[in-house]
């Protein structure tokens, strides 16, 4: 039977890497393997710990619920063609803004680090002793945290933030642009209570939880934008080398990401399958608890703030292209090609 209980230190393991990682003046986390193979950090029991979860699962009949880029309803903004537009007037700053935005927020990840995760089995019948959810705060959150911002243990080793600098770097070159106005949150924001059939902080972890895995799934959309655009031929012409090896940096973060959009989908579908106890002193089923939760989580990620953030991306590339002589004129060419792409 697969080994479905693991110690703190088991999940905060990583493979013995034949070459370490280093990438445009950064020192990173991970590793190589002896046949140049990229392997993300902590992941030797991480992942067979979450495979292994996941089987046990859907054994006693319950789904995976769907964690892919077919729940978004929007497409990358700017698009491909926009993207290869905006560049090809000399125009990068978009994409800078977008790498470096990235990285902040990855950043910001590392407060995982130091949340103090409640044990579930408190607030649920079942025993979940060998679930994922029964290892939140064995060191899953506290892994996910370190992937996303370093390990307060290790500083000397940058994690997803320098990885985005540094192909943000290899693309535009260091200090292209000034420092974009970075968002306070890119999370669903707090609106009041939801499951007040659970106690204030565990509602508070699902709603984390569900926040953090939606995020996440955006993330693999910026990825394979990221990784076309860089791969594109007539893109940073001056740089393609460098831009292809930017898009590797990508494919090694989308490899590390992997593992997160793993477990955060694990720990939801379980969450399903369980009773939980209820603050009255009943029980209530979880699919009834966490569905229609999940269901408002999807549609806030995919279509509210995916509206917003293209309106306001949009409104900054008029306000740069304003400064342009013939401005309105790119504009005008730069919203055809949404249309366009629309169209075919």
């Amino acid at each position: 039977m697969a080994k479905l209980s693991y110690t703190r230190d088991e999940l905060m393991a990583s493979h013995d890497y034949a070459k370490p990682h280093e990438e445009a003046g950064y020192k990173l986390h991970g590793g190589f393997l002896a046949d140049g193979t990229y392997v993300s950090p902590r992941v030797l029991h991480r992942w067979p710990a979450v495979k292994a979860w996941q089987g046990a699962l859907t054994a006693n009949g319950w789904p995976l619920i769907d964690a892919t880029v077919q729940l978004l309803k929007r497409s990358n903004y700017p698009n491909i063609p926009q993207e290869k537009f905006l560049l090809a007037h000399g125009i990068g700053q978009s994409l800078w803004n977008s790498l470096t935005i990235t990285g902040v927020i990855e950043a910001r990840g590392r407060a995982l680090c130091d949340l103090q995760a409640p044990d579930f089995q408190a607030i649920i019948e079942d025993d979940i002793s060998q679930t994922c959810t029964g290892h939140l705060h064995k060191g899953l959150l506290y892994a996910h945290g370190a992937d996303e911002g370093g390990d307060p243990a290790e500083p000397e080793y940058g994690a997803h933030d320098q990885m985005w600098y540094a192909a943000r770097d290899l693309c535009f070159g260091k200090d292209r642009y000034p420092l974009p106005e970075i968002p306070e949150n890119i999370g669903r924001p707090d609106t009041g209570r939801l499951m007040p059939q659970l106690p204030a902080g565990f509602e508070q972890l699902i709603l984390l939880l569900m926040n953090v895995l939606m995020i996440e799934v955006r993330a693999e959309s910026f990825f394979a934008f990221c990784c076309e655009i860089m791969r594109d031929p007539d893109a940073f012409p001056d740089r393609r080398a460098d831009a292809r090896h930017a898009a590797e940096m990508v494919e090694r973060i989308r490899t590390d990401e992997a593992i997160h959009v793993g477990y955060l989908q694990t720990a939801i579908s379980e969450m399903r399958s369980f009773t939980f106890k209820s603050v009255d002193g009943g029980t209530v089923k979880g699919k009834d608890l966490i569905d229609p939760i999940w269901e408002g989580m999807v549609h806030w990620h995919s279509v509210t703030q995916a509206d917003f953030s293209r309106e306001q991306t949009r409104e900054a590339i008029r306000a740069g292209l304003a400064k342009a002589p013939d401005g309105g004129r790119l504009f005008a060419e730069f919203d055809a090609l949404e249309e366009a792409r629309k169209a075919a």
